[in-house]
């Protein structure tokens, strides 16, 4: 019994993280996590850091481009490049949630990631998905009111309703995707600590839990139907109803006109939601190729804030102008 006790009081004492749930069965639990970065490829998966670092580098620079020609030419101050603007700040906050630790996972070996930071990031890429998701939608309204309602654009579409719109999906998409890495950090985790993938994601942290993680399985699955599937239905709405107005329209330069104003926010669109689809439909198959579900999973969070600037500036004659004009003066300056 004395033995007993001297073990006891020998035990260094270990500060636990509030975010970790202390299991009173068993002995170990675990203080950070692993992230051993892209499966079955461990051994020359740093060849791909530096197109990603690429990739990371012309989003940051072609996003801050949108935003510099957004603010400096007076004819880009309108509703639809504002919300364009809000979508390369979302870009540029997604990209850096993720492709900086992958580069030091590449690079430095640096895989261990604290619990904080690990259910910090699942929170970030949720909510940054959530917001480009929602920006969206409120690009869709803007197109249905100024296609659909022309002469009431002006009163309906305003500087004060796009700051009530990007604050009211800021708090939505919050509070929304909040309970994620709440309900993931409740989890007991006391064997294994290595992630087979180089972010942490909901379902890759969780699936290392000891007790019944169902409740964030459901969890997951009932946010991204209801905001993100909510958002895709009232997208969907917004360009039939865009559709049927622009069928009634007599002149076709006009209908012609009103659906290039559409076309580079139906491709961002499209892309988004497929690579959602074909990332959930791949996920499937993670126990027969691991690979596979981790890389798309990857590409969907790094490939669109890199892609957006890009389709708007080739789709939009004014912000092409813009932003040539801008590189032109800078050069000049230079």
């Amino acid at each position: 019994m004395i033995a007993e006790a001297l073990i006891t009081l020998s035990k260094p004492k270990v500060k636990i993280s509030p975010f970790m749930k202390v299991s009173n069965s068993s002995n170990f639990q675990v203080s950070e996590f692993i992230l051993k970065g892209l499966p079955g490829i461990y051994s020359w998966q740093h060849w791909l850091s530096p197109p990603l670092a690429l990739l990371y580098l012309s989003s940051l620079g072609a996003n801050l481009l949108i935003l510099l020609t957004i603010q400096q030419e007076p004819s880009l101050h309108q509703p639809m490049y504002q919300f364009l603007g809000i979508l390369s700040i979302v870009d540029m906050g997604l990209a850096t949630t993720i492709v900086p630790k992958i580069l030091a996972i590449f690079w430095f070996d640096a895989k261990a990631i604290s619990l904080p930071e690990c259910f910090s990031q699942i929170f970030a890429i949720h909510y940054f998905l959530a917001m480009e998701s929602g920006i969206f939608l409120c690009m869709a309204f803007d197109r249905y009111v100024a296609i659909c309602h022309p002469l009431h654009y002006p009163t309906i579409v305003t500087d004060s309703s796009v700051f009530k719109a990007t604050v009211f999906m800021v708090l939505r998409n919050g509070l929304g995707v909040m309970p994620v890495p709440v309900l993931a950090a409740q989890r007991d985790y006391c064997s294994s600590n290595e992630i087979e993938h180089c972010l942490c994601s909901n379902l890759g942290v969780t699936s290392l839990a000891c007790d019944d993680r169902r409740v964030n399985k459901i969890c997951q699955l009932v946010i991204a139907w209801t905001l993100l599937g909510g958002d895709l239905c009232l997208i969907i709405l917004s360009y039939a109803l865009i559709i049927k107005s622009v069928l009634r329209m007599n002149s076709t330069k006009a209908a012609t006109k009103a659906l290039s104003t559409c076309s580079s926010h139906l491709i961002l669109i499209l892309f988004f939601y497929t690579s959602i689809v074909v990332l959930s439909v791949t996920h499937q198959a993670g126990r027969k190729f691991p690979l596979i579900p981790v890389l798309f999973n990857l590409l969907h969070n790094v490939i669109p804030p890199a892609l957006n600037p890009i389709v708007y500036a080739l789709r939009t004659k004014e912000l092409r102008l813009g932003s040539l004009k801008l590189l032109r003066v800078h050069k000049e300056y230079r």
